[in-house]
């Protein structure tokens, strides 16, 4: 009987520290945000809303072809601002712990990030597994107008685009909040963030009749990536800049390059595997860069004639070919980094900082001076193996 007494007592106890649901939020009251896109408009933020509309994405059938998202915007002194002031145009108020894509305007980038970046790190609803890009000339509003195909909802397919692209392609490169706040904060290495460009007239790509026929008129595409200093966008990489710094950085999973024939025409590679090691040292009191690229590839593609791919002193010479060719890019993507942006987008700094941590102590302060002059060197390792499913071209055959 006691025991049961004693029982009882502990269930009331339990039941006492026990909240609830006190938290919850009805999803009836509740536009859920996958996209959110950031401009400055003066000395104001301009935040929009690209909402998820559910009887659209569920496929319902009958009444009016609709949009499946909504785009809600307002302008306030500040980001949260102006995010609760969309609750005077949308019935619903904005949820944004399912956010996909974060679009931050050229124009906000030049400014400064870190006031934005202070909200999103801030607020309790957000999670940080969505991927932060920049507008690049246009608005943020803009890019999360344009209707998308295959994806219904625009900011996932921006989202999916992404991650997608950075694994089967290279230029591109996926960075969450924690990411870029964490290189944003650190003294030896400054963040990169994608760009997305508009191809096409915003006013078309906004309606459905850009996802009506086979070639939408306006699309959203990945292109370069963005150069900070600091929190202060101040320039762009092109492709083959983009996927040097990829490489760099080990980011490079699968991508193809491609190099020419020694009598002409082109060879694809498909590269498979690619690790970068980068060593610091200090030499006569002044720092250095060493860098080993072992890359691992395929031949995919060949156009050539009289190549005799069975030979491997064919493939030697192509091995050659492409290790001369990948050296120079990596050399004048460094230089035009150091030279044109002097800013340590490689992480550089904090290499130095691993190997020699007394050394870095006097370097750190002054490390954007002293990265501009900083010596790399680099070697490169680029192995071909196969051949695909056959050695030399049916083209010998046609001559």
């Amino acid at each position: 009987m006691k025991r049961g007494s004693l029982l009882l007592c502990l269930l009331v106890l339990m039941q006492i520290s026990l909240t609830g649901c006190w938290s919850r939020q009805e999803l009836n009251d509740l536009a859920i945000a996958v996209g959110i896109g950031i401009d400055k408009i003066g000395d104001q933020y301009q935040v929009s809303a690209q909402v998820v509309l559910p009887s659209q994405i569920a496929g319902s059938k009958g009444g009016s072809p609709q949009s499946p998202v909504n785009l809600y915007k307002e302008t306030g002194n500040t980001v949260y601002e102006a995010l609760r002031k969309i609750t005077t145009i949308s019935p619903r108020k904005i949820y944004i712990s399912h956010l996909r894509i974060l679009v931050l305007s050229e124009a906000l980038a030049k400014e400064g990030i870190r006031d934005v970046l202070d909200f999103m790190s801030r607020d309790t609803e957000a999670r940080n597994d969505y991927f932060i890009v920049v507008a690049k000339d246009a608005k943020a509003e803009d890019a999360l107008k344009i209707l998308t195909s295959l994806e219904k909802i625009p900011a996932v397919r921006l989202f999916s685009s992404l991650e997608t692209s950075e694994k089967k392609w290279a230029p591109t490169s996926t960075v969450t909040l924690g990411t870029l706040i964490t290189e944003l904060v650190s003294k030896g290495k400054n963040p990169v963030l994608t760009g997305v460009v508009i191809n096409g007239n915003v006013d078309v790509g906004e309606t459905p009749k850009n996802v009506e026929t086979v070639d939408s008129p306006t699309e959203l595409k990945y292109s370069g990536l963005a150069v900070f200093k600091e929190d202060k966008l101040i320039g762009w990489l092109n492709q083959e800049e983009s996927k040097v710094y990829n490489y760099l950085t080990n980011k490079v999973k699968n991508t193809v390059s491609f190099i020419n024939c020694p009598q002409g025409k082109k060879i694809s590679l498909e590269i498979f595997e690619a690790k970068s090691k980068i060593k610091g040292s200090m030499q006569n009191d002044k720092p250095e860069i060493s860098i080993e690229q072992f890359i691992e590839s395929d031949i995919g593609e060949v156009q050539c004639r009289n190549l005799e791919l069975t030979n491997p002193k064919v493939i030697t010479e192509l091995e050659q070919i492409a290790n001369q060719k990948l050296e120079n890019s990596f050399e004048t993507t460094i230089k035009k980094v150091q030279q044109e942006y002097k800013s340590d987008i490689f992480g550089f700094g904090e290499i130095i900082h691993r190997s020699n941590p007394q050394a870095w102590k006097k370097l750190r302060n002054n490390w954007d001076q002293t990265f501009v002059k900083l010596p790399v060197n680099v070697k490169m390792d680029i192995k071909i193996h196969q051949l695909g499913k056959v050695t030399n071209s049916f083209l010998e055959e046609m001559k």
